[in-house]
């Protein structure tokens, strides 16, 4: 580790739309000399157009002479610190790969999707500290190394304030949340993220869905039927932005203008906001849906129950994954019909 005074050596696994905006934070405001692991094409990408990070606070650029990126891990040998940002589905052989090369000194932040991420990693770096975190926020990645906010929201982090990793995101200017336990808020963004696969279904941008009425009846049976699982299994999820999740079921159930009042007092939404799960469909990569949808239906199966709704749509996730044809975007009348028949 990084003696104080001494330049903090921050090391991004998975150099997507997270971990670039996360990372490229850090470098703009020169908190850490950051070193990114991602695929060859985006590097490409990164050391012909530097980054750039688009965020609601303004816009932010690291030319590309500023820029570490590498395709191997090896590359993060000497970090202090390292944030894994890689999807669900590759955290095993991420875990593998990192134990190979970091010195037990270095701290892990998993800043993914799910609830078992840390678990994971956590049991193939045995002699490292590893740190649950969740980002609370949207990325889109566009054109020449441009990574897009769209959706405003913390990165939490099950730490304390006071450490100097916390402290150099916090003044990169990204709204950070220090929180012990973290797994109610896990719980709590996982069935939130129980909505992507409508989105990634759909099609639809995030406005869109939250301005239908019939999206929105969609996505209150699966947050209706995780609720009722979690419950059963004994989990009890934090609030999500303050509002209690069978709020939010209330608050879906409302007209149109009531809702569209209510959430833009909670966070800010670009136009164009799409989950990721919908970009993985496009672009014909895994989604995550065995790790949000998935984990409602192994937990009801635990509890003696079953969860047909979020069954359901993960089958329909499946399909589409198979079918390679991006997402098949489907209406709110399909999905509903599917759904409940």
């Amino acid at each position: 580790m990084s003696t104080t005074g001494s330049t903090l050596r921050v090391g991004v696994m998975g150099a997507g739309a997270i971990g670039c905006f996360v990372g490229g934070r850090l470098a703009a405001g020169n908190e850490a000399e950051v070193t990114f692991v991602g695929r060859s094409s985006l590097g490409d990408k990164i050391r012909e157009h530097g980054l750039t990070l688009r965020a609601f606070d303004g816009e932010y650029h690291v030319a590309p002479s500023r820029v570490r990126f590498a395709t191997e891990v090896a590359a993060l040998a000497e970090c202090d610190v390292v944030l894994v940002s890689v999807k669900s589905g590759a955290t095993a052989s991420t875990a593998t790969a990192l134990a190979g090369v970091l010195p037990p000194s270095t701290i892990v932040v998993s800043l993914q999707n799910g609830v078992r991420n840390a678990e994971v990693l956590r049991a193939q770096l045995p002699h490292n500290r590893v740190v649950t975190g969740i980002v609370g926020f949207n990325v889109v990645m566009q054109d020449n190394a441009v990574f897009k906010q769209s959706i405003t929201g913390p990165l939490v982090v099950e730490a304390k304030p006071a450490e100097r990793w916390v402290d150099a995101l916090h003044t990169s200017g990204l709204e950070v949340q220090t929180i012990t336990p973290i797994a109610p808020e896990q719980w709590a963004k996982l069935i939130v993220n129980l909505n992507n696969a409508v989105a990634a279904l759909s099609g639809a941008s995030t406005p869109e869905l939250i301005l239908s009425p019939r999206f929105r009846r969609v996505m209150t049976l699966l947050l209706d039927e995780a609720l009722d699982v979690v419950a059963a299994a004994g989990i009890k999820p934090a609030k999500f932005r303050g509002v209690p999740l069978r709020a939010m079921s209330f608050i879906f159930k409302l007209p149109t203008p009531l809702v569209r009042l209510v959430l833009s007092a909670q966070l800010q939404v670009d136009p164009e906001s799409r989950a990721s799960m919908y970009w993985d469909l496009e672009r014909q990569r895994l989604t995550e849906v065995d790790f949000l949808n998935g984990e409602i239906i192994e937990l009801a199966e635990s509890a003696g129950m079953d969860a047909p709704y979020n069954r359901r749509i993960t089958g329909l996730v499946h399909e589409a994954e198979q079918a390679g044809q991006g997402s098949p975007r489907m209406t709110a009348e399909a999905l509903l019909s599917t759904l409940t028949h």
